[in-house]
C-alpha cells in the first residue's frame, strides 16, 4: 500500500506534464500554421499532399483508405488539388485502367517554402527569446521530447 502511495504524486506529476506539453505542442503547431501562408490548403488537402510526397504514385482509393475516409470524399479532394495545379494523375504502368496520383514540381517548391518560413520564424524567435544558455537547454529538452517518438 505504502509503494501505490509513493507513486501516486509521480503520475499526477506526470499526467499534468502530459496535459501541458499536449497543449504546448497545439499552440506550436498553429503558430507554425500562421507564420507559412504561401498555400491555403485544407487540414485535408495538406494530408494528401503530405502523404503523396512521401508515397509517390497513389490511388483516390489508397489514399481514402490512408486517411480514413470515403472515395468520394477523397476523389473531391485531389479533384481540387488537380484543378490547383498541386496533384497530377498518370496512368498505373501495371494496371492502364487505375490512376496513380503524385505531386507536382509547384506542390515540391511551395512545400519547401512553407517549411523555409516555419523554421525561418523558429529560428528568430529563439534567439530573440533564449539565450545562449537556455538554446543548450532548450537542445536539451528537444533531444528527451524525441525520446517520446522512439
Amino acid at each position: 500500500m505504502a509503494v501505490a502511495q509513493l507513486s501516486r504524486p509521480e503520475a499526477d506529476s506526470a499526467h499534468a506534464l502530459a496535459v501541458e506539453l499536449r497543449l504546448l505542442a497545439a499552440q506550436l503547431r498553429r503558430r507554425l500554421r500562421q507564420q507559412a501562408s504561401a498555400a491555403e490548403w485544407t487540414e485535408s488537402q495538406r494530408s494528401v499532399l503530405l502523404r503523396l510526397e512521401r508515397q509517390d504514385g497513389a490511388s483516390v482509393t489508397e489514399l481514402a483508405q490512408a486517411e480514413g475516409v470515403r472515395p468520394q470524399s477523397m476523389g473531391a479532394t485531389v479533384s481540387s488539388l488537380m484543378a490547383t495545379g498541386y496533384v497530377k494523375g498518370a496512368p498505373d504502368p501495371a494496371d492502364g485502367r487505375r490512376t496513380l496520383l503524385s505531386i507536382t514540381p509547384l506542390t515540391r517548391k511551395v512545400l519547401r517554402q512553407v517549411r523555409a518560413a516555419r523554421e525561418d520564424w523558429l529560428q528568430h524567435a529563439i534567439e530573440a527569446r533564449y539565450s545562449a544558455t537556455e538554446q543548450k537547454q532548450l537542445a536539451g529538452a528537444v533531444r528527451l521530447l524525441q525520446r517520446l517518438l522512439d
